[in-house]
């Protein structure tokens, strides 16, 4: 054969042999959605679009209808023109994980956030998780220590318990989640700061990310002024990352702040995508990816470690009961703690509301005298919060109810209970010392 043909030949094999870089052009464009000509993508890949200044602009996949594929932009009202190219890019749906997160502060896309290089990631794990057999996965029957006094002896958490933190602005929810980051022992502890404000993201990552606590923390921050889409990328990644040591046989805490404002980044896509907003303007997407979301956590299957899952949900003007996210979360938690105004006014830190608060798992892992002590832990702070401002006019005589008597003799041991400075720790095995000594109970 003439070599030159020979030549010719292996150079078009080589041509035909490269993958073929998928493309497509701008349609339609509002600041937000864009509307490109049809190419294969599925909901999910990320893409990548000519501006008219010469920079690339990243959005994502959301869907496609007649013949047309819709995107979502990272950075809105990028200045993008009509025919602009439009190109598919690898990695939209996987996240990267390995031993090298840990001890990092990461975004929605995994690039660094603490000034150090991009972390070196050996493995990869579905952004959107892996589906595990209900019926395979391992009870919730251990104690898992948080290092928070009223929570390990009152609302006992268990490896693989779901946990929503309910609560208004304010009240104390971000300290109550560094003291039980930095003081747990879990193996790994994975957190998510999808959109606090910035100012609160520096000081989280400067608090948590020092000393012992931070060689096993994994952080994944996007502020509030971000694109809602990369908020609800940074969730799924902090739960992917979970999933990951998770499958390790680690066991882990995740703690994502807020689980409403991941609602919210979804409202702003449900709505700009024509959705009917339904209760408090949540369109139907909203319900649906909370439990989509929530389920992700929880124990594992066979040789697995489990996922121990808090939740921050912010309460609209302290509405516990009736708002569309509280109220879907709490159906799908197995637990929610409430932070109560009242007793940050009173000085009382972490303002953990017992009485309105329940561990649903504290039966299966704490013993029956545990179970009793923090049963009447609960009667006594319900009979003197309700009876206080009664005896504060006067009105109660003391031996009326013998109950109140013993609750307003106990009050200052109980105040000292459930209060806790920021920096304290407190073991799981002192914490129930601590419980009986201030019921008296040998």
């Amino acid at each position: 054969m003439n070599p030159i043909l020979e030549h010719i030949g292996r150079d078009l094999a080589n041509v035909t042999a490269l993958p073929a870089r998928i493309t497509g052009r701008v349609l339609r464009y509002d600041g937000l959605i864009l509307e490109t000509s049809g190419f294969p993508a599925t909901p999910g890949a990320l893409c990548e679009i000519d501006t008219e200044d010469g920079s690339k602009v990243q959005g994502e996949v959301i869907g496609f209808a007649d013949g047309r594929n819709m995107l979502f932009l990272d950075q809105p009202n990028a200045p993008i023109v009509a025919g602009a190219n439009v190109r598919i890019r690898s990695g939209g749906r996987m996240a990267g994980v390995g031993e090298a997160l840990l001890g990092r502060v990461i975004d929605a896309e995994g690039g660094p956030l603490d000034g150090r290089p991009r972390p070196m990631t050996t493995d990869e794990w579905p952004l959107m998780g892996k589906p595990l057999n209900p019926l395979a996965r391992h009870a919730v029957d251990k104690p898992l220590d948080v290092g928070v006094r009223i929570i390990n002896a009152a609302l006992t958490i268990g490896q693989g318990q779901r946990v929503g933190i309910v609560a208004g602005s304010g009240v104390g929810k971000s300290v109550l989640i560094e003291m039980m980051a930095k003081n747990t022992e879990a193996e790994v502890v994975v957190v998510g700061l999808i959109g606090e404000r910035g100012r609160e993201v520096g000081a989280f990552a400067r608090s948590i990310m020092t000393g012992p606590a931070a060689e096993k923390l994994c952080m994944v921050a996007v502020p509030a002024d971000r694109s809602p889409l990369l908020r609800l990328r940074a969730a799924r990644r902090a739960t992917a990352i979970a999933e990951y040591f998770r499958d390790k046989g680690k066991q882990v805490l995740l703690i994502m702040d807020s689980l409403t404002r991941v609602a919210h980044a979804q409202r702003e896509i449900g709505l700009a995508l024509g959705e009917q907003p339904t209760a408090k303007g949540y369109p139907p997407s909203v319900v649906s990816l909370i439990p989509n979301l929530l389920e992700r956590a929880g124990p594992g299957e066979g040789h697995q470690g489990a996922i121990t899952a808090l939740y921050t949900v912010l309460a609209d003007g302290d509405d516990t009961t009736n708002d569309p996210v509280v109220d879907t979360a709490r159906a799908i938690l197995d637990g929610h703690f409430v932070l109560s105004r009242r007793q940050t006014q009173m000085g009382i830190y972490p303002a953990i509301d017992l009485p309105q608060s329940v561990s649903r798992v504290i039966s299966d892992v704490a013993d029956p005298k545990h179970q009793r002590a923090a049963m009447r832990l609960r009667q006594l702070i319900s009979l003197y919060m309700d009876n206080r401002d009664l005896m504060l006019m006067g009105g109660y005589v003391q031996g009326q109810d013998a109950d109140l008597d013993t609750a307003v003799r106990l009050w200052p041991r109980i105040t000292a209970l459930i209060s806790q400075s920021a920096k304290e720790a407190s073991p799981f095995s002192q914490s129930i010392a601590d419980l009986y000594g201030a019921l008296e109970i040998e």
